[in-house]
């Protein structure tokens, strides 16, 4: 019985040892319910839609659309100096280009303004030389708030005689309270005088010590008496002759955009209250960007 009970045991000992093994190979068809979502993912690549991935990236987004680069484009030359004029760009039809700040914007957002005698520093990157027919101690400095087409409030300066400082800035505190935008205030540079044509520019400035185009007397910018406000939205004309020579769209008066001087409206009734003469008005040339207090 001994032995028979000794041969039995082994009999189930070896039975067991040998279910032992082979459950030790069977390999499981689903997880453990207790495996974590990160052994899952070391374990093996996520399902195509696995609830627990982030969302897909979206596509990048297109490329902003270029920004039109002023003065990088030169024109011919007709025979008179100017350049060619072709029509209008595009980009250019309802302009609207963001202002480059040289100066800091007003901290308070409401118009500021500043008028001081012209610094040797300022004198030397404008158009002025012993021959004009201004002394440098008749121009004043002006700083001025105005309103860009980008929505923001700038610092502007300007160069203007002395005698209508204060006028000047009235006039464009006007404007500001009016919303009138303007796309750059800045000192005339020398150098400018002489550039290639573009026939994009849109500087709004006044004293430029030049003579009138076609002339041989000064003009009344050389004066510090004149100011030219948004010119590519308001253009010179003369026969076949416009300027800035790319700002053919905007000879569509009737066609009113931002920047625009028109009879009626603020920009041009604040200079006309103060004795300022249009060019708008004039036959020919018609100048709608110039205002003269001489008149010219």
């Amino acid at each position: 019985m001994a032995l028979l009970s000794r041969y039995l045991l082994g009999l189930l000992t070896g039975a067991l040892l040998l279910a032992g093994v082979t459950a030790s190979v069977q390999v499981p068809t689903s997880e453990p319910a207790t495996t974590s979502k990160q052994t899952r993912a070391a374990a093996a690549p996520p399902p195509t839609r696995d609830l627990d991935r982030s969302p897909a990236s979206p596509p990048p987004a297109a490329a902003p659309t270029p920004v039109w680069v002023v003065g990088a484009k030169p024109l011919p030359r007709r025979q008179d100096g100017y350049g060619v004029v072709r029509a209008t760009p595009p980009e250019l039809v309802d302009r609207q280009l963001p202002t480059v700040d040289r100066l800091d914007p007003p901290k308070s957002g409401s118009f500021e303004s500043t008028i001081s005698p012209v610094s040797p520093q300022v004198l030397a990157r404008s158009t002025w030389q012993p021959g004009c027919p201004v002394p440098a101690n008749k121009l004043r400095y002006l700083t001025m708030s105005f309103h860009g087409f980008d929505g923001r409030v700038h610092t502007g300066e300007m160069l203007v005689n002395a005698d209508v400082a204060q006028t000047v800035v009235g006039i464009f505190a006007q404007l500001f309270a009016a919303n009138f935008p303007i796309e750059e205030m800045r000192v005339t540079a020398a150098p400018e005088l002489n550039l290639p044509p573009t026939g994009d520019g849109n500087n709004t400035n006044a004293f430029v010590c030049r003579q009138t185009p076609g002339q041989t007397h000064w003009s009344a910018h050389a004066y510090g008496l004149a100011i030219d406000l948004n010119p590519f939205h308001n253009p010179y004309i003369l026969g076949d002759l416009v300027v800035p020579e790319l700002a053919s769209s905007y000879l569509e008066r009737n066609r009113v955009r931002p920047g625009m001087a028109l009879a009626g409206t603020p920009a041009v009734t604040a200079f006309e209250a103060v004795g300022w003469t249009w060019g708008g008005r004039w036959s020919a040339p018609v100048d709608f960007m110039h205002f003269s207090a001489t008149g010219h």
